[in-house]
């Protein structure tokens, strides 16, 4: 009897501790849920800003010499030097006065781009390689108007991973490629993120900002083109500490591209597609 007593009293307390685990791993659950859903809820801040993403509505590309554009007026493109000249009747600003002709500074500047606002528009200059082009965002825009929501995965702490950081002995230097079949950006990593999932080993390889704050990680896997968008996703990351790197795949992202056809996204590298389903972050943006 005593034999059945103390293995009855095990049992109790065994199933308790299992119990007291459950409901910590679910707080933690929560509280990861909580955090994650709040993350998320700025990011649709960001995107639905008056001049984000979601107003993009032209991407005109110039040519050398003057480039006469509907509605805006004419930029002139003299070896990597631009200057406007708006249409008239046309009502334009700039650094919130009244702008007629001048030059204008693109995205490649350290103190650009300069933004012309004419009505509802943010006309931005930007540079791709050798071309320029002028972008133009709409607060008005349909895909901002009558966007709603992103679906996503459901949150899981599975896929918050904390990785190994194997540093380079120097920065090396990345050509990515793009949506654009002649540009590729550049730009260069300090390190790889080394991770396991289901007993194998995967790299990550991010783009490291000149600050070396923003780990950006563009990856693919096998999601793409069902669940989530077909060119891969974006995914944003602190940088490492102690030789860890959390990768958390909840905060991955659509890239702009998958918003409008304006944009001109980078595509992941070979290194960052995992042959495996990532079901976690953002899923397939529907334009309806």
């Amino acid at each position: 009897m005593k034999k059945n007593h103390y293995l009855l009293l095990a049992v109790s307390v065994f199933m308790a501790l299992i119990g007291c685990q459950n409901k910590k791993q679910q707080a933690l659950q929560t509280a990861y849920e909580k955090e994650i859903n709040a993350w998320h809820t700025q990011r649709l801040v960001e995107l639905t800003k008056p001049h984000g993403w979601l107003s993009l509505v032209a991407l005109e590309w110039l040519h050398e010499g003057k480039n006469s554009l509907t509605s805006f007026g004419t930029i002139n493109l003299d070896k990597n030097r631009l200057s406007v000249e708006i249409e008239n009747g046309v009502s334009a600003t700039l650094k919130g006065k009244k702008f007629v002709e001048g030059a204008v500074k693109s995205d490649d500047e350290k103190e650009g781009p300069d933004t012309i606002f004419i009505g509802t528009r943010a006309n931005i200059l930007i540079k791709r390689g050798e071309r320029y082009a002028l972008r133009a965002l709409d607060s008005e825009a349909a895909t901002r108007k009558q966007f709603t929501r992103i679906d996503r995965f459901p949150v899981s702490l599975k896929w918050r991973i904390e990785a190994d950081w194997k540093p380079y002995e120097k920065p090396k230097k990345l050509s990515i490629e793009t949506v654009l079949p002649d540009y590729k950006e550049e730009g260069f990593a300090t390190g790889v993120a080394v991770f396991s999932n289901e007993g194998k080993e995967y790299q990550l390889e991010p783009i490291v900002d000149d600050s070396q704050t923003d780990y950006f990680f563009i990856i693919g896997d096998k999601t793409n083109g069902n669940e989530t968008y077909g060119a891969g996703r974006f995914l944003h990351m602190g940088p490492p500490v102690n030789g860890k790197i959390v990768i958390d795949f909840n905060k991955a992202t659509n890239p702009p591209c998958a918003f409008t056809v304006f944009a001109t996204c980078p595509l992941p590298p070979p290194n960052n597609r995992l042959p495996f389903k990532v079901e976690a972050g953002e899923k397939k943006y529907s334009h309806q």
